[in-house]
């Protein structure tokens, strides 16, 4: 899939999660904010986040670009579960909610 690059446009990979922080989501956008209200919202009807209540905004990075963005999502992706809950550990020790952050 071929994904143009945006100079002057942030994009961000993060991670979502359930209560249980036992399902992760993790995905890629231009807009956290709004991409966190739809998981919060169940926007997408039948979607993984509906399925697995994956509402908690728990990790974030930003880039400067999609392929950096999508290639970064990708990796972590690629994460053992015990790598992704090391990673957000190290940048979110209570694993709170970070939305409220970002709106």
């Amino acid at each position: 899939m071929l994904y143009m690059n945006t100079k002057d446009k942030v994009m961000y990979v993060y991670i979502a999660t359930n209560r249980a922080k036992t399902s992760f989501y993790i995905g890629v956008t231009s807009n956290l904010a709004k991409r966190i209200w739809q998981h919060k919202h169940k926007y997408f009807k039948g979607s993984f986040s509906e399925r697995y209540n994956t509402d908690i905004l728990v990790y974030y990075e930003t880039f400067s670009d999609t392929t950096s963005a999508f290639g970064r999502e990708d990796k972590l992706k690629h994460y053992r579960p015990e790598w992704k809950i090391e990673l957000i550990s190290k940048y979110n020790p209570t694993w709170r909610d970070l939305y409220e952050d970002i709106r």
